[in-house]
């Protein structure tokens, strides 16, 4: 009797569908490095079906950019585990933590997973939340007398002549600067999510395009969506700010393209599931939208950190924003993701969100 046969007769899943259930890819592979079969983890991440993708190199369809992991591969014997792998896939470049493990009772076979390095949540991010709690509650205390020398400032600029007003208006300049950046540390700070209900995410979308243009003036956006895609789960307040944050942050970039190029899709992706710590659960995230821009990227030394407060690509910029960006999608229980396709001149920000029918699984 087969391994599936007796977890059937006992009720407890299989080997097959335990595999089935991992939501990091797994490869079967070879001793000549053909790929045998894929879970369906492996063809959300990969973008192709195992139909597709069964009987086909390996080397083909996975083309790492450390000759190390292709050594290793060309060694039977030889296991690795390496985080933050590089490498490409038909004309995408993405990173994915990799373990290659040899099968002791079948020479020369291969299980080998994938895990996207940015998929769930870290552990240590309550340590980060928590450290953002003392800035906030030091915030409040801040606004307070800020409010106070504002106020003094205006009363001291009505007994000034016109040509002497100039310092004063600095003054209120400066402490409504303060003002707006204490309020984005207050808003990192808060631990209480927004409410989530059903959304059109393509009317999102739009408004936010609406308020960017209202701010900065007309843009040249090239849409592609999928109309077919169901309401999302999502907080409409929420998910505006994030795509402002994202859509403006494309246009800036692309400002120095010699053809400026901003474009915004949405799909459903299969199969990508994150596990939520703070839920017990995981979640599914099959609605994706994808900013992009044309622009130079982000400073290679800081990719791996555009996500945390206080560090920006920006030159004057305070490092608040994608922060904020990260928090409000977690909110969510959705998860963001950035991707610089050096191949192609693009950079990506994908945000992967619930559909509105998981409402009422949410606790």
């Amino acid at each position: 009797m087969s391994d599936d046969a007796r977890a059937a007769l006992s009720g407890a899943p299989g080997p097959r569908e335990q595999i089935t259930g991992l939501v990091f890819a797994v490869l079967l592979v070879t001793p000549d490095l053909i790929i045998r079969d894929v879970n369906p983890a492996g063809e959300n991440l990969l973008g192709q079906s195992t139909r597709r993708l069964r009987d086909r190199p390996l080397l083909d369809v996975l083309r790492f950019a450390d000759p190390l992991v292709r050594e290793r591969l060309e060694d039977g014997d030889l296991q690795l585990t390496a985080r933050n792998a590089q490498m490409r896939v038909e004309e995408r470049q993405i990173v994915a933590n990799l373990t290659i493990s040899p099968m002791p009772n079948h020479p020369g076979w291969r299980i080998i997973t994938l895990s996207d390095s940015g998929q769930g949540e870290r552990l240590g991010e309550g340590d980060s939340r928590s450290a953002l709690r003392g800035p906030a509650v030091l915030a409040h205390e801040i606004k307070n007398p800020l409010a106070a020398i504002r106020g003094a400032a205006q009363l001291v600029s009505r007994k000034l002549a016109e040509e002497d007003r100039g310092l004063t208006r600095l003054i209120t300049d400066e402490v409504d600067r303060i003002a707006e950046l204490i309020d984005r540390m207050q808003r990192l700070g808060r631990e209480r999510a927004d409410p989530v209900a059903p959304l059109n995410l393509h009317a999102t979308i739009r408004r936010a395009m609406e308020t960017v243009t209202a701010a900065r003036g007309p843009m040249l956006v090239r849409e592609e969506f999928d109309p077919s895609l169901p309401p999302v789960l999502g907080s409409e307040g929420a998910l505006v700010q994030v795509l402002i944050n994202l859509i403006t942050n494309a246009r800036d970039a692309s400002d120095g393209a010699a053809q400026p190029e901003v474009v915004i899709r949405t799909r459903f992706v299969s199969g990508l599931v994150m596990n939520v710590i703070r839920l017990g659960r995981p979640v599914k995230l099959p609605i994706e939208v994808q900013v992009s821009d044309n622009g130079l990227g982000i400073d290679p030394a800081i990719r791996d950190h555009i996500f945390e407060p206080f560090v920006s690509a920006k030159k004057n910029g305070q490092g608040l924003g994608l922060a904020l960006v990260n928090k409000l999608v977690r909110d969510m229980d959705g998860r963001i993701s950035h991707e610089r396709d050096a191949a192609t001149g693009w950079t990506h920000f994908r945000v992967h969100l619930p559909m509105a029918r998981q409402e009422k699984d949410r606790t």
